[in-house]
């Protein structure tokens, strides 16, 4: 089962937006999804039970993900909905995870949160053969630089930073209210070519064995 954490200390940044919809884009390509909801909040469960026919989604409230997935048969892809400010849970989504998004959204107070989740990433890659982890632009404002000034920061850090990109769209909101994804609220939406990318980018990157960036 190939698993991808959708992690990031900061609240705010988009995680369950990116969860909820990289989970449904994944089905929609012929996957068997299970999308794992870490937050007691239980944002991702609620949007699976107002939808129909959306990714089965299960609650996971104790840090131990990592022993919990390899117990679920018949999934060929699963996306955990990581929760901020909590480390034990934190380790655990990377424990269990292939590759790890980082959501960031162009800001410097963004950047300046990153570190201790960088290092238990890479400390876990110390132990871990195979584990990849990437940065994905969130939540970016359209008609402005700030993706890329934040690209190019982040290019220095020790992760790639991915092309897919998600953009502040009132799609987003919409979409999860309704209990589904930007996809299937409209598959020609901009928002819906955003999600597109980054399923294609991430199965990319799961699948590929040598795992390059450009």
């Amino acid at each position: 089962m190939n698993t991808v954490a959708v992690l990031n200390r900061k609240g705010g940044v988009g995680k369950t937006t990116i969860a909820t919809n990289l989970a449904r884009a994944y089905q929609l390509k012929g996957l068997e999804t299970v999308l794992i909801d870490t937050d007691e909040q239980g944002t991702a469960r609620d949007w699976a039970h107002t939808g129909e026919d959306m990714p089965v989604t299960l609650g996971v409230d104790r840090p131990n993900i990592h022993e919990q997935l390899p117990k679920l048969h018949g999934y060929s892809a699963a996306v955990i909905d990581g929760v901020a400010k909590m480390e034990e849970m934190s380790v655990s989504a990377v424990k269990a995870a292939d590759l790890v998004l980082i959501p960031i959204q162009p800001s410097a107070a963004d950047f300046w949160t990153a570190g201790e989740l960088i290092d238990l990433i890479e400390t876990q890659q110390r132990l871990t053969e195979g584990l990849e982890a990437a940065f994905v632009i969130s939540r970016a404002i359209t008609g402005t630089n700030l993706a890329g000034s934040a690209s190019e920061a982040l290019s220095r850090l020790s992760f790639p930073v991915l092309k897919a990109r998600t953009h502040q769209r009132v799609a987003y909101p919409q979409a999860l209210g309704k209990g589904i994804s930007v996809i299937d609220l409209d598959d020609s939406s901009k928002a819906a070519e955003e999600i597109r990318a980054l399923a294609k980018e991430t199965l990319t990157i799961l699948e590929s064995e040598t795992k390059t960036y450009e």
